[in-house]
């Protein structure tokens, strides 16, 4: 563990992990409806951030494990690091967040989160802590645009991520011959607008892992849980958007700029219905 024994994790203002998430994290967004906020210190200066919320679709995530109360499970919505934290510094940082929430939020039965093989990792880091693995999915959530941009297909189609239309009327009035507005005329969920401009899914997967802060509800579990040997059978390891095998990255420092959980709205919205 070396320097990393001396990383101190504590609540801090959802100000200053929105500050944090922005600057670290490779999507450069928070999720709006994260709760809990945690800082990551080392030598009394804040290298990093965790972030925890209710899922976007908390009836479907409940249901992973039997008898869960409403409010008895919490997703990790965002973690980033600074690259000058130590080695191990991403597993230290979880290890003290889960000791906090037994200690503090001893209702909480279980922890999700989703990590974003697409143009993070495979979650390294999540097998490294005890996490076990419970889901992996195809990802065609993730969307690139022709500039290179990247969007979540909820937020290209949901109508509530204004900015984000705003910025993709922008990019198809650049790259298209129309002002873009047609973007919006082809049903809530269709992406043969998006396609016909020049919209490209990119190629990875999504996996969901689980940590249980009562061990007993392992036993509650409705889903199998998955060998981690099953993500090189896929061919699902990558790290920062490279295939490489899950085996390769086994330092667990693979999560620097992770999400999460879900880390990325696709993950929430998507995973969300993985089994």
């Amino acid at each position: 563990m070396g320097k990393a024994k001396n990383i101190q994790v504590k609540p801090i203002s959802s100000k200053d992990a929105n500050k944090i998430i922005k600057r670290l994290h490779y999507s450069g967004k928070v999720v709006n409806n994260s709760k809990i906020h945690f800082g990551v210190f080392l030598n009394g200066k804040c290298g990093g951030a965790l972030q925890f919320g209710p899922s976007l679709d908390k009836r479907k995530i409940m249901s992973l494990v039997k008898g869960t109360g409403w409010n008895e499970f919490v997703e990790l919505n965002r973690m980033a690091l600074a690259d000058w934290l130590p080695r191990n510094g991403e597993s230290r940082s979880i290890s003290l967040s889960m000791k906090m929430f037994k200690n503090h939020y001893p209702w909480l039965k279980w922890v999700v989160s989703f990590a974003d093989a697409t143009q993070c990792g495979d979650g390294t880091i999540y097998r490294a802590s005890n996490f076990v693995l419970t889901g992996i999915k195809q990802n065609n959530q993730i969307w690139e645009a022709p500039t290179g941009q990247v969007f979540s297909r909820t937020s290209l189609n949901d109508g509530r991520s204004k900015k984000q239309q705003t910025q993709v009327m922008q990019i198809a009035s650049r790259t298209t011959l129309t002002k873009g507005s047609h973007i919006k005329d082809n049903g809530a969920s269709s992406m043969k607008a998006y396609i016909e401009a020049g919209w490209t899914p990119k190629q990875g997967f999504q996996l969901r892992y689980i940590y249980f802060l009562h061990p007993k509800e392992k036993e509650n579990l409705t889903v199998p849980i998955i060998p981690f040997s099953k993500i090189d059978e896929m061919n699902a390891g990558m790290y920062k958007g490279e295939k490489k095998h899950a085996a390769e990255a086994g330092d667990g420092s693979d999560q620097d700029h992770s999400g999460g959980s879900t880390p990325t709205q696709p993950l929430h919205d998507e995973a969300n219905h993985a089994s």
